[in-house]
């Protein structure tokens, strides 16, 4: 049997705004795409939770043994307009004194960077906006072809109105009326090419001295802020796929928008469920470089930052992340960030001793008393996780594992009490859990050898605390505490702090 038909999988879908529970239209196949970076500029820490969001999803799916295709754009073209009407990645370019590509080129290589450093894995597929401007403007001719588009001067418009008259998709998914899209909308307000306030760009004739263009059927040009998502989800995962997410800020204009371009086109809207990740806040505030309320990934990393005491390893950001449920806002303070390392490294404690206990030493049978107290917490893991990738309630559930593997270390579970096959996958789950599900890996510091060292260091002064010996388990922890290095014990064994 399939994790997957073991443990049901619900999520909740922004389009019918209820938790649903999840079906595949070819399962085991399940197709996602995720609107990825605009690359003008370094990725900010917020759009870093939701792309740790979504990496957790995408894992958590190919651990119920999903068969996923993972779609994540790069966009670095159409949609990079500042309030003054200027193409920031233009603007950039001129700022560092680059080509517009060697812009887009160099901010994508840092995105990477920085995921790789969140230890994100690679999507299935990363299309570049840049590189499809053919699909652009194929399904451009196909929403002009189906009544939905209109050419005006060498620029192309969708007719948001006759959609709305034709169906009831429009702010279905925002939940807003059309009179309030209208109000709201920020395409193109100095344009009066438009038939209406509410219609947006397509295609965009390019205006003289613009770099970026492209040659179509109607002008040198580039395509629209949302026709690029439209025309890759649909090239790489067809018209109906399952799974389109995003930052909560992209449900409208953006997303709302690309599902009637989507249907415009292919009659269709492009998803069945639609995820939202919620904000980053920092120090209860919306971050804003306006009032110097923000924080880049590079200043959390490094230390470098008025808004943080110290440094951060970017395994004790992730699990700060995991900490709220995706859908929730959290709030990033310097407390928060040490509470969060603090229980990344108790987690990795716990990791480190049950990775080095054996099946083979345990003797009790499944009906022991204990086995099936080990094999509910090894299932609540599942069923947390399929509850729409509750990471805040699985952790819970693994800092409770975390606590027995401490008594079973400490000898205060016997492995008499416990069947070998019950604990085995106890601790596939537990470890499991953290690396493949969570994404959470070891610090190796100084490539690994501080780590280590500090640990053959906390295992001694745990045989000399057993063995009564009190005067050398003290020395280790003030010689510990000189260097720099913190160490605290708790009731769910010792951890230390750099």
């Amino acid at each position: 049997m399939k994790n997957y038909e073991r443990f049901p999988l619900y999520i909740y879908n922004s389009i019918s705004r209820k938790k649903e529970k999840f079906v595949p239209i070819h399962e085991p196949h399940v197709g996602m795409y995720v609107c990825g970076p605009t690359v003008y500029n370094d990725v900010h820490i917020g759009n870093c939770r939701t792309f740790v969001s979504f990496d957790i999803m995408f894992r958590y799916m190919k651990y119920l043994d999903y068969k996923v295709r993972y779609v994540r754009n790069i966009t670095d073209v159409g949609h990079l307009m500042d309030d003054t009407g200027e193409d920031k990645l233009v603007q950039r370019a001129r700022i560092e004194k680059l080509e517009p590509m060697e812009i887009a080129h160099k901010y994508t290589h840092r995105f990477r960077d920085i995921m790789s450093l969140l230890n994100t894995l690679p999507p299935s597929i990363e299309p570049i906006a840049s590189g499809h401007i053919p699909e652009q403007i194929e399904m451009v001719q196909k929403i002009i072809d189906n009544g939905y588009g209109y050419v005006v001067n060498g620029s192309v418009y969708f007719d948001t109105k006759k959609f709305a008259r034709d169906t009831d998709q429009y702010g279905k998914l925002s939940g807003r009326v059309l009179e309030d899209l209208i109000a709201e909308s920020r395409e193109l307000k100095s344009q009066d090419e438009k038939r209406d306030p509410a219609d947006f760009a397509i295609w965009m004739k390019a205006e003289e001295g613009h770099i970026m263009r492209w040659n179509s059927p109607w002008s040198e040009g580039f395509p629209g802020w949302h026709l690029e998502c439209s025309a890759m989800s649909t090239k790489y995962l067809g018209e109906k796929f399952d799974i389109h997410g995003g930052g909560s800020d992209l449900k409208f204009p953006h997303h709302e928008n690309e599902i009637a371009q989507n249907y415009g086109a292919c009659h269709t809207a492009p998803a069945n469920y639609w995820i939202h990740t919620n904000m980053l806040l920092m120090n209860g505030r919306k971050m804003a470089k306006s009032d110097g309320n923000t924080i880049t990934p590079d200043q959390l990393m490094n230390g470098n930052s008025e808004h943080i005491s110290q440094a951060y390893h970017p395994m004790s950001i992730r699990f700060f992340f995991l900490q709220a449920h995706y859908s929730s806002t959290l709030d990033l303070t310097d407390d928060a960030l040490i509470a969060a390392d603090r229980g990344f490294r108790r987690l990795m404690n716990s990791m480190q001793i049950i990775e080095n206990i054996s099946e083979k030493e345990f003797s009790g049978s499944a009906d022991s008393p204990l086995s099936p107290q080990l094999k509910k917490l090894a299932d609540q893991c599942f069923h947390e996780m399929s509850d729409d990738f509750n990471t805040a309630k699985t952790l819970a559930v693994l800092f409770e594992m975390s606590g027995k593997i401490n008594e079973i270390d400490q000898g205060k579970i016997s492995k008499k009490d416990l069947d070998p096959k019950v604990f085995l996958n106890f601790k596939n789950t537990y470890i499991d859990f953290i690396q493949n599900v969570l994404g959470l890996q070891p610090i190796r510091e100084e490539g690994g050898k501080i780590d280590d060292v500090i640990q053959i260091l906390l295992e001694m002064r745990r045989e000399a605390r057993d063995e009564r010996n009190f005067e050398l388990a003290d020395k280790i922890r003030d010689q510990l505490l000189e260097a720099g290095i913190t160490i605290k014990d708790g009731k769910d064994g010792t951890t230390y702090q750099i």
